[in-house]
């Protein structure tokens, strides 16, 4: 079972399974402040939890939660939250937490869409120089649920590729794939943090290079 329409969730389409329900509806916009949006998915999730009680559940959370300029933004405490009621409430679960997803269309939010926007509106852009961001595309994701879903059980897992790309190599790929220029100013600010992935996320991206997994959400999805 599938809850939601958006990029995650017509990536699982193929792994639809009556007895995992993929919760794929949740809030996706990073900046939202609506207590509405929250209160939405928070009302949902416990509706879809309560009426399948023997299902796994599986939710995608955010490794936004790792970032301490981010602990007091109403998108990284509502995800801590929906994570603590799964925990609370599911017998059998799996969290995982989503680098910046990139997939066909959705949310014009995301770093790769407002970037994409950018460069075709020639907008000008303040680069920071010191920021790093993970990077994943959504078939990677329903590929790896496919193969390793079954080794996790009431667990919190990071999944991205294994690599912090600077905006530059990002902007830079990104103006290769547009074939256009971007505008843009580098000012010495932002910052990165650590996260830890496990031995399986390392092996499933181990053949990819990091400028060539680049090229390859390019290509896929832009």
């Amino acid at each position: 079972m599938i809850i939601g329409n958006g990029i995650m969730a017509n990536a699982l389409q193929f792994y639809d399974k009556e007895d995992i329900v993929f919760f794929a509806s949740g809030v996706s916009n990073s900046l939202e402040n609506k207590l509405s949006e929250f209160e939405r998915e928070t009302s949902l999730l416990k509706s879809v939890i309560s009426h399948n009680p023997d299902k796994k559940l599986v939710y995608f959370s955010t490794c936004s939660i790792y970032d301490p300029t981010k602990t007091e933004s109403h998108y990284v405490i509502h995800k801590l939250n929906i994570e603590k009621l799964i925990a609370e409430r599911c017998r059998n679960f799996i969290i995982f937490r989503v680098g910046n997803a990139v997939g066909r269309g959705g949310n014009p939010n995301t770093l790769i869409n407002f970037l994409k926007k950018s460069i075709l509106s020639e907008n000008k852009l303040m680069l920071h120089n010191n920021a790093r961001r993970i990077l994943i595309g959504t078939d990677d994701i329903a590929s790896f649920i496919n193969r390793y879903l079954k080794n996790f059980s009431n667990e919190i897992v990071n999944l991205a590729y294994p690599y912090q790309f600077t905006l530059y190599e990002i902007l830079s790929q990104l103006e290769k794939h547009l074939g256009r220029k971007a505008y843009y100013e580098i000012i010495e600010e932002g910052s990165f943090y650590t996260i830890e992935f496990n031995s399986y996320t390392e092996d499933f991206f181990s053949e990819i290079p990091p400028e060539e997994y680049l090229k390859k959400l390019c290509s896929s999805y832009l």
